[in-house]
């Protein structure tokens, strides 16, 4: 039964142009019977049903459908009650083209919870055969003419047995021979159950219908029941009554029998008739030539036109609950699950037409452009150790422009001190390349921040061994890989290409021994480490490559730049030009001549052709740490060496005089860096943090072009995604119409397009992604550019997230604003 109290129903309620499409209605509906609402188009006909089916909302008054409320409740419960009390027929049919006519129908049994498949066939073959679509059962819909669409659709709305059944112009798509079939089945059904029916032909009304109800500027005008006629004078198109045509002549011999009918417009008749191998041949030069025969829809009555009488529809029997003694209580449910989901969204794409499958194409693309942003953006922003780290990390550095000797000691002997390094720590060898001919007179600077061989044991060597005497070192493998990889240098062309090829490797400072490469570690500190004795020979003969490094404290950051001989301070050198070298690194090379060798800080040895210019036990005017040098000997030389040879200390003042800053080594770091800057008032660095910061500031503005482009290139990507899914979106709101306005949960509606866009996520997207992580992984190797991306697989992951949730996001958003509508706003496309 269905009770409507006082409704009211308004179009663009308080605007000018509103419409009072539900006028104060107020009814009340058995439980069976044929109920047929008249009215002229737009006098609220079709609005009334919506309303009445829960297809669209009203904005005051009740309505009951078997006593239970529909009005003002929440959509769920609307579709529930909905869904179990009632089926629907359109005048458009609504049916998914797409899907089998037996799919079509069994839709409907699956919303009302039955999942037995035995008794979903049972069920939908009764139907089928009682509108006469049987034969049709494995057709997809599209391919249907308007009548049988018409009858799958009344099929649909029986076969869940609903107790109201509303029909919206059911033949108003329909030729007369259909338009008698379905309403002979409406009536049939009305015997059991309430039909309501909405028609513009009052003849078939008034022919079917157990009660009329007219409406006019939505107001019921009209409410009464109807006296059903007896007879129905409805002419069928399809039907040829013979008795009827005005003329008739009968040519007949003794094998052949030819019947002619025609009408009075019927002129000059010139037809060819050939039976040939019991084939009939008609040629008319005038006239079209249909052949009626059984698989004809014409069908040729040899009798005159009868009025249709109530017999036509009295032999329809309706009656599904015969078909099955299934225990069964019918309840609104779910009919997708997220693997029926996924598994009807990876067939609906293989179902794609051509066109929309190369369209697909765009997602590759867009996946692609997707992750290349974001590996870009994530190569920028990440900083490696590697590409900033010059020293060990444990170095701190007191920046002054001027170290004297005093100040130095000073800083050297706080407790928390392990050693101090005037300078940045910097030392440069050569290594000779005499392995190959073309290379056998050339050598190569050995660069790198020297650290006590004490830092490191026997368990961070990768490579080789621990040093057996003061002049083995042990490198640390960065160091290589730089030059190898620096290729503006011939080093890189050698065919070095790792530490075994270099182990064991001579590198040479002038006026010292040799050294050897007898290890290597993998720190990535880039360092080479020494022993602490020979620390101040190694930064005073590496010094003569006359270059120095210092921190320069600019505007904002602190810079590693590099300065020359001539940029140190005049007082740190002496009033002329010469060398100084330690005694103890030379001694075999020399004879003393007269004197004795140099034992306390100051004392020089000179070459004995001096020895009329520079007296002995006499100071000379050249000058260490503002200390004239004093002249102790003289001495021979093998090599014809004319410089000034001193003790250790003195060449430790010398080199502590003519560096700029102090590299100190601590036993804690963050002890003695809080000493250094509270106590003694020092701008000390740490080392780490302003290599860091510097190759921080360096990269800022390439690292703000890279991540401008790629966020340009991620904002294209994801914007074709978004109008790629839109587009594809905007195609199917008719079919989310039908589905919400055939009883479809919203939630069954959100996980069928959420399987199709995981389907196409999967298909068109992540070849795209494992296309481009291949790419940049190849692209990683190259040095030049490795550092401008980053590809890893959490990177790869958060690509595939990232397509997947936007695809999700941008595919279900607009679904949701859409699902917010009433089922007849989406079907009719109102606001959408």
């Amino acid at each position: 039964m269905i009770k409507l109290e006082k409704v009211n129903k308004y179009f663009n309620h308080r605007r000018k142009n509103e419409i009072h499409i539900i006028n104060n209605t107020s009814l009340t509906l058995g439980d069976n019977g044929l109920v047929a609402i008249l009215g002229q188009s737009g006098s609220g006909k079709t609005t009334l049903l919506n309303v009445i089916g829960g297809l669209d909302k009203v904005n005051s008054g009740k309505i009951y459908i078997n006593g239970k409320k529909i009005t003002h409740r929440s959509a769920y419960t609307i579709d529930k009650i909905r869904n179990l009390n009632i089926g629907y027929v359109f005048q458009d049919y609504k049916l998914i083209e797409n899907m089998t006519v037996f799919n079509n129908v069994a839709i409907s049994l699956r919303m009302i919870g039955l999942k037995n498949k035995k008794e979903i066939e049972k069920r939908v073959n009764y139907v089928l055969e009682a509108v006469n679509m049987y034969r049709f059962r494995n057709r997809p819909a599209g391919m249907l003419s308007g009548g049988e669409k018409q009858r799958v659709a009344i099929a649909r709305a029986l076969v869940k047995n609903p107790s109201i059944l509303i029909a919206d112009e059911p033949t108003g798509n329909l030729d007369s021979q259909n338009s008698v079939e379905v309403m002979n089945i409406l009536k049939a059904i009305s015997k059991e159950k309430l039909v309501i029916l909405v028609t513009h032909e009052e003849n078939l009304a008034h022919f079917y219908a157990t009660r009329i109800i007219e409406v006019k500027d939505g107001t019921v005008t009209k409410d009464y029941e109807n006296t059903t006629s007896d007879s129905l004078e409805y002419r069928l198109e399809n039907r040829i009554y013979l008795k009827d045509f005005p003329k008739s002549n009968e040519y007949k011999n003794d094998d052949e029998t030819i019947k002619l009918y025609s009408d009075n417009e019927s002129k000059n008749i010139n037809i060819n008739l050939v039976i040939k191998n019991g084939n009939i041949y008609i040629q008319s030069d005038n006239n079209k030539v249909e052949v009626v025969d059984e698989n004809s829809s014409i069908e040729l009555v040899d009798d005159h036109f009868k009025k249709i009488d109530k017999s036509i529809y009295e032999q329809y029997d309706y009656d599904i609950n015969s078909v099955s003694d299934y225990k069964f209580k019918p309840k609104y449910s779910s009919i997708y699950g997220i693997f029926k989901s996924l598994k009807s969204g990876f067939t609906r794409i293989s179902n794609y037409t051509v066109t929309r499958k190369i369209l697909l194409v765009g997602f590759f693309f867009s996946a692609m452009f997707l992750l290349y942003g974001i590996s870009n953006i994530a190569g920028e922003k990440v900083v490696k150790e590697s590409d900033f780290i010059k020293t060990d990390p444990n170095y701190l550095y007191i920046d002054m422009p001027k170290v004297s000797v005093e100040d130095f000691e000073k800083y050297e002997k706080i407790d928390g001190v392990d050693y101090a390094i005037p300078g940045d720590s910097n030392v440069s060898f050569r290594i000779k390349t005499d392995d190959f001919y073309q290379t056998s007179n050339m050598e190569f600077d050995f660069k790198g921040s020297m650290v006590s061989l004490d830092k490191i044991n026997k368990s961070d060597i990768t490579t080789g061994r621990m040093p057996e005497n003061e002049y083995e070192l042990v490198v640390d493998k960065k160091i290589l890989t730089d030059m190898i990889n620096d290729q503006s240098t011939s080093f890189a062309y050698m065919g070095i290409k790792n530490e075994n090829e270099l182990l064991n490797k001579t590198l040479t400072l002038d006026n010292m021994k040799d050294f050897k490469i007898v290890g290597f570690v993998d720190k990535g500190y880039g360092t080479i480490y020494a022993n602490k004795n020979l620390f101040f020979d190694i930064l005073h003969n590496s010094s003569n490559t006359a270059k120095f490094s210092k921190f320069v404290k600019g505007s904002d950051d602190y810079d590693l730049t590099t300065i020359t001989q001539d940029d140190v301070s005049p007082s740190t050198q002496s009033g002329d030009n010469f060398e100084i070298e330690d005694y103890n690194l030379s001694k075999d090379d020399l004879t003393i001549t007269k004197g004795r060798v140099p034992e306390n800080d100051y004392e020089i040895i000179v070459n004995k052709s001096n020895e009329y210019s520079m007296k002995l036990d006499k100071e000379i005017e050249s000058k260490i740490n503002e200390h004239k040098l004093k002249v102790v000997g003289y001495y021979e030389s093998k090599s014809n060496s004319q410089k000034y040879y001193t003790n250790l200390n003195t060449i430790k003042y010398d080199v502590i005089t003519k560096n700029s800053g102090i590299m100190i080594y601590p036993k804690n770091k963050e002890q003695v860096y809080g000493t250094l800057k509270n106590e003694y008032k020092v701008n000390v660095l740490d080392t780490y943090e302003e290599n860091k910061k510097e190759y921080i500031n360096k990269k800022k503005q390439s690292t703000k072009n890279s991540i401008i482009f790629a966020s340009i290139i991620l904002a294209i990507s994801l914007i074709e995604i978004y109008l790629m899914i839109r587009s594809s979106f905007l195609s199917r709101i008719k079919e989310i119409g039908i589905l919400r306005a055939i009883g479809i949960k919203k939630g069954d509606v959100r996980r069928m397009f959420t399987g199709e866009i995981l389907a196409i996520t999967t298909v068109a997207s992540m070849p795209g992604v494992a296309l481009m992580t291949y790419i940049l992984y190849e692209l990683s190797k190259v040095k030049y550019v490795q550092r401008m991306y980053l590809i890893n697989p959490r990177i790869v992951l958060i690509s595939v997230v990232m397509v997947y949730a936007f695809n999700l996001i941008v595919g279900l958003l607009p679904l949701s604003r859409i699902l917010r509508k009433k089922p007849a706003q989406i079907i009719s496309r109102q606001d959408v």
